[in-house]
């Protein structure tokens, strides 16, 4: 059958099982519950072949600005056939006149190039057991989260608005901070996420908040299965390494602009946000 006779659809509730035996068979750890989560924050596509998901694609729309493009399967038995194609032409619609991002494999990547994405970094991916440390001092978990004030900080670094994210955030995951006279200077949170848990989003004034702040989580998570996403450009991929975090994977961060980003726009915060968010 080829891949124009397949019917693309909205992603909705129902479709949730068969993507995640679609995730399953390309290796992803995610649960139902991680793909609940996206689809929550998400416009969502499914392609289906006689009734039966074929492939998934989703554009998380953050703001007026930016959307990120995640979730991108397809069937191995539906490959070479245009499908990714399809699925990612319709994300792209969805975000409209934003920003796209996403974090590519290897095999993807002529395909992205090809719909006007182009490389920007290089996103490593970490997880194990962490080694036992000391709790650095500075760092507590908050009972409370104020998602627009994490959110603003976050905007700093990510450079757009993802208040929508830690809003869901606010019920999913717990927040470990480092505050200087109430003020934020990084936060770090916490969920459950495929066969553990996730660190992330991580955003802080510098690498040395970010250090103490998973450290701390380290620390608060002894004999956890702990995953942490970071960029190459931050030097933490070492580091996590001499901990018990061993670099297992990754991805190539690339942007499709709508139009030239500003300077106001560009990085003046350290980040780390979560891959496992898609």
């Amino acid at each position: 059958m080829q891949a124009s006779l397949i019917n693309i659809q909205n992603f909705e509730p129902q479709h949730l099982d068969a993507a995640v035996e679609l995730s399953r068979q390309a290796g992803w750890p995610h649960r139902r519950q991680d793909w609940a989560l996206v689809l929550s924050l998400s416009k969502g596509f499914v392609a289906l072949e006689n009734g039966r998901v074929v492939g998934t694609a989703m554009a998380t729309l953050l703001g007026d600005t930016c959307a990120t493009v995640n979730m991108v399967i397809v069937d191995e038995t539906m490959r070479g056939r245009g499908l990714g194609r399809q699925l990612m032409q319709a994300a792209i619609d969805a975000a409209g006149n934003r920003e796209c991002r996403l974090v590519a494999t290897t095999d993807g990547l002529p395909l992205y190039e090809k719909m006007g994405f182009a490389a920007c970094g290089e996103v490593l991916q970490h997880q194990g057991i962490p080694a036992a440390t000391d709790k650095p001092a500075g760092v507590a978990w908050v009972e409370t989260v104020a998602p627009a004030e994490l959110a603003a900080l976050d905007a700093q670094a990510f450079g757009s608005d993802r208040t929508a994210l830690f809003a869901e955030l606010a019920d999913r995951a717990r927040f470990a901070v480092v505050q200087e006279q109430g003020v934020i200077k990084g936060f770090a949170g916490l969920r459950d996420f495929g066969r553990g848990e996730v660190i992330g989003p991580v955003v802080a004034e510098n690498a040395e908040i970010a250090r103490d702040l998973i450290t701390f989580v380290f620390s608060e998570r002894p004999g956890a299965f702990l995953r942490v996403d970071t960029t190459a450009d931050t030097g933490l991929g070492p580091w996590l390494a001499e901990h018990g975090l061993g670099h297992v994977g990754g991805g190539i961060a690339m942007r499709r602009p709508k139009a030239e980003i500003s300077a106001d726009k560009k990085l003046k915060t350290f980040a780390l946000t979560s891959q496992a968010l898609g």
